[in-house]
């Protein structure tokens, strides 16, 4: 028998976000990009543990250059998955440390929703512990998913 899949209630920290974008990819390149390519678009190659199955624990960094004098900085990012739907819904727990989630499980819920060209994808990131975590996110998730749709068609 599985083992229950066990759902963080985030209900006690009201603090989310919601993205929207209009991708150049389809549905089924980015559930792939989100399940199995992290280190393509978003993650420092070598460093992705994930299988992309619910219920299975990821790891990766990122790594950050603040500028050309400073040394890289290299974030740790976990999580598990939550619940897939093959090419329509990820949602995954995510955990980041100081400057991120700040040790708290988050939950992001991304859904695509197929265009005439494209994909429509709506990204929820819920769970914060306050308002500045929130902020952050706020303001990379929107480069991230441009990076995101960038690399994955470059990568064709």
């Amino acid at each position: 028998m599985p083992e229950p899949i066990r759902i963080p209630d985030v209900s006690s920290r009201p603090y989310h976000l919601e993205v929207e974008r209009q991708m150049n990819c389809t549905p089924e390149v980015l559930y792939s990009a989100w399940t199995r390519q992290f280190d393509r678009w978003f993650a420092a190659p070598g460093s992705v543990i994930m299988q992309g199955e619910v219920n299975t624990p990821f790891f990766f960094e990122t790594v950050f250059k603040p500028d050309a004098n400073s040394e890289e900085q290299r974030h740790p990012h976990y999580g598990r998955f939550l619940r897939l739907e093959l090419d329509r819904l990820i949602e995954l727990t995510w955990v980041t440390g100081e400057g991120g989630t700040q040790g708290a499980e988050t939950v992001v819920t991304v859904t695509l929703e197929p265009l005439e060209s494209g994909t429509l994808l709506r990204l929820v990131h819920a769970g914060f512990p306050d308002e500045a975590a929130r902020d952050g996110h706020e303001q990379a998730w929107p480069f991230v998913l441009e990076q995101l749709d960038k690399q994955m068609l470059d990568g064709r």
